[in-house]
């Protein structure tokens, strides 16, 4: 009898890939973290539309505080407690 087949292991992520994705990861916990202080940004009188570019970069300028590294170690992470 053969032995079962094991799942072939997942193909290792580009950097550009693992950076896409941490970036993603990143502003969702973000969004999440500073829910309440975003919502008050957002509904000031002088908070207008066109600056949400402006608010969506500064939160993504936090990516830069976690080395490549880091970040392929947290998209890893959170693939493996995805697939569980």
């Amino acid at each position: 009898m053969a032995p079962p087949s094991r799942p072939s292991p997942a193909p290792e992520k580009s950097d550009k890939q693992v950076a896409a994705e941490f970036t993603s990861y990143y502003l969702q916990r973000a969004t999440q973290e500073f829910a309440e202080d975003l919502d008050k940004v957002r509904s000031a009188d002088d908070f207008k539309n066109d600056a949400l570019h402006v608010l969506i970069g500064a939160l993504q300028q936090g990516t830069a505080l976690f080395s490549p590294d880091e970040q392929r170690r947290i998209v890893t992470a959170g693939s493996g407690a995805r697939g569980a």
